[in-house]
């Protein structure tokens, strides 16, 4: 079941590779709709196409999506490299399809800032969820959005939820730049961290310990143990220094061994236990208007670049401009200010 699923994934993302012709939206949005995985991953690949055609097909795609979006738990992971995100996503996605859940994966991949390349790894790392037929893995590379997010990740998630996933996890690059990204378009924040990897508390950003949801320990097995639960006292006496949130929701720490799979339970009766809290108030849906608006405020940026940059007249200052930038006959500052006064 499970080749099949991955077969009719390549065949649909080779057909729009190979430039072959495709299909209306309301093929797409049926095929979503009736779990078609191969479908579903063709429309997150028009999804972040950059190609005229592409970009439009896929927003008829969304706009007949939309009203069955919404209805899963959106949860954003982020940790250092070397954490166990791959791992744990693994072993706890596994746990979710063995309650009923069907999850999807958006897992974001580093991508070179020489030749805009990614290896696209995850469904490697996370082999046995890969073959899981209530799991859904879609490995998309960060190119040069900042946090690790890649810019259609949003869409991409709305698709699934579509397509009937209840359960959307986002994994993130974790490079430490910013994971606001992640952060406004998920319910439940989880930050993943080591033991006994240094400085513990001196050694993470304040930025990232005030969004987090919840904070795991990982690789809490073995010799390993004692360490974490020492940096799980640690974490949970610091966290009381920060800021109250305005939900009221006080951040859970926890710990967990992936590879043994101790602790996921507690993880997911977490993860569970904020949505409760958060729908009972009616929080979730002020948080989902929030994030829409955010949404929609970022698609205006993206819209006037692609505006200024698309403009003939544009690229035609900017090779003047740049040419008195690299004479030394302006600054940087100046060069921009006659670029925006255009």
């Amino acid at each position: 079941m499970s080749n099949a699923r991955n077969k009719a994934a390549s065949k649909a993302l080779d057909r729009i590779k190979n430039k072959q012709r495709l299909h209306d939206a309301d093929f797409y949005f049926e095929g979503i709709r009736n779990g078609n995985i191969g479908l579903l991953a063709e429309a997150i690949t028009l999804v972040e196409s950059t190609r005229y055609e592409h970009r439009k097909l896929s927003e008829d795609i969304l706009q007949k999506c939309l009203p069955f979006a919404g209805n899963a738990i959106r949860l954003g992971i982020t940790g250092v490299p070397g954490v166990g995100k791959s791992t744990f996503i693994e072993s706890f996605g596994t746990f979710l399809t063995q309650k009923n859940h069907r999850v999807a994966v958006l897992a974001i991949d580093p991508s070179s800032p020489i030749t805009k390349g990614s290896i696209l790894g995850d469904k490697t790392r996370m082999e046995f969820l890969s073959q899981n037929k209530d799991a859904f893995i879609r490995p998309s590379p960060a190119a040069d959005t900042l946090g690790g997010v890649a810019r259609k990740t949003k869409e991409s998630l709305l698709l699934c939820e579509a397509a009937g996933f209840d359960f959307i996890i986002i994994e993130t690059v974790g490079v430490g730049q910013s994971e606001t990204a992640v952060h406004q378009m998920t319910d439940f924040f989880l930050l993943l961290m080591l033991a006994g990897a240094g400085d513990q508390l001196q050694g993470i950003k304040r930025g990232i310990m005030e969004m987090c949801d919840a904070l795991v320990i990982t690789k809490a097995d073995g010799e390993n143990e004692k360490k974490a639960m020492r940096a799980k006292a640690e974490y949970t006496s610091a966290l009381h220094f920060y800021p109250a949130k305005a939900s009221g929701w006080i951040p859970k720490v926890s710990s967990c061994s992936a590879l043994e799979n101790k602790g996921i339970e507690e993880v997911y009766s977490i993860i569970q236990e904020h949505h409760r809290w958060f729908k009972e108030r009616g929080l979730l849906q002020q948080l989902r208007d929030q994030q829409d608006v955010q949404w929609m405020e970022d698609n205006i940026k993206d819209l006037i670049l692609n505006k200024y940059f698309e403009n003939p007249d544009f690229q035609s200052k900017l090779r003047e401009v740049r040419q008195q930038l690299s004479e030394k006959k302006i600054t940087p500052f100046q060069a921009a200010e006659q670029m925006f006064g255009l």
